[in-house]
């Protein structure tokens, strides 16, 4: 009977496993992997950059290894999109990281950084000074292999319904805003309010949100924000940068071969450089259609700018004091960035 169940194990265990097809003899094995995608594939840059990756691979394996695209909330929520691939429910995501962050807090620091890395210092510190390493061990974690494979540049600051003047304009309102600035935007007396993407525009429309952050302005255009007619704030301090993460399951990961594993690698690689390419004509686009709209573009205060920024210090340090992972990888991606920065300073004009 232990025999028996321990077979029925394997073969369920067997059937999770990526489809390989068999190919004629001579040629390399094929493999179809069904993977979610958080950015629907008409989505300017990320959508775009999902496109792209899953065309690259199919370019590098000459066909042998396909991806095909389940749209976003295709299967699952985003935010599941971790439970499903462990769960074999899908191969792979390309997502973001935050969406993963519930269940591990230092995953926040490769997501949205209040006043953090630019898109040329995420990438330096992941490529060059082993910010992907971190980032490759905290999702080892929660059982899948991850690897960066894309990323985002600088949000808006937000839409808002009325004037923020200051800090105490924030007191009561109602806004959509995510992971470690939600906290800061919390301390003036904001409530935050978890809203999906697709809800985004309805919850504004309604009057039962005062005010959101989304993304770059090209995907707010995609979502139709510009048509509420508020007003659209500058910078967005919350988010000067973001990764887009692909991962798969760590077992099914290492059932594939290593060449499909490297043609997978290189092509995440390849769609960190498109969608760093892509994405600031895209935003000048967008901008450009959003000021013959009429829309309002503001720009925060210096001095809102400097409260959150101290808040967002504070906030930062309370989640280093009692997270050892976030206080490590905190301190790993700071120091890094000391010498690149002073770098900066010197050689721009």
């Amino acid at each position: 009977m232990r025999l028996v169940s321990l077979l029925v194990l394997a073969m369920l265990s067997l059937a999770s496993l990526p489809v390989l097809a068999q190919p004629p003899s001579g040629e390399p094995q094929r493999v179809r992997l069904r993977m979610q995608t958080a950015f629907n594939p008409g989505l300017s840059v990320l959508g775009e950059g999902a496109t792209h990756f899953v065309d690259a691979v199919k370019a590098a394996s000459n066909g042998a290894l396909m991806l095909k695209i389940v749209e976003a909330g295709g299967r699952v929520p985003s935010a599941d999109l971790l439970d499903a691939v462990v769960g074999g429910e899908l191969d792979a995501a390309f997502t973001w990281p935050g969406h993963a962050a519930a269940k591990l807090s230092a995953l926040n620091l490769f997501a949205s950084v209040p006043f953090g890395p630019s898109v040329e210092e995420y990438v330096a510190w992941m490529v060059d000074g082993g910010g992907d390493a971190l980032h490759r061990e905290l999702y080892e974690r929660l059982g899948v292999h991850a690897m960066m494979c894309g990323i985002m540049g600088p949000e808006a600051g937000g839409w808002f319904r009325s004037e923020i003047s200051s800090v105490a304009d924030l007191k009561g309102l109602r806004v959509r805003f995510s992971g470690l600035a939600g906290e800061v935007l919390q301390r003036f007396g904001a409530e935050i309010v978890s809203v999906s993407s697709i809800e985004v525009y309805h919850k504004l429309l309604q009057g039962k949100i005062d005010g959101a952050e989304f993304s770059m302005p090209s995907v707010d255009r995609a979502l139709g924000l510009e048509k509420l007619g508020m007003l659209y704030y500058f910078p967005g301090w919350h988010q000067p940068a973001s990764l887009i993460d692909f991962y798969m399951r760590k077992d099914k990961w290492e059932a594939l071969s290593r060449e499909q594993r490297a043609q997978i690698e290189m092509a995440c690689q390849s769609t960190v450089l498109y969608t760093m390419a892509r994405a600031p004509a895209e935003q000048a686009k967008a901008l450009a259609y959003f000021r013959k709209q009429g829309i309002s573009l503001r720009f925060w205060a210096p001095s809102t700018l400097e409260s959150f920024r101290e808040t967002a210090v504070d906030v930062m340090r309370e989640h280093a004091e009692k997270d050892a992972d976030f206080r490590r990888v905190w301190e790993h991606m700071r120091q890094y960035l000391d010498g690149p920065r002073a770098w900066q300073r010197l050689s721009r004009p």
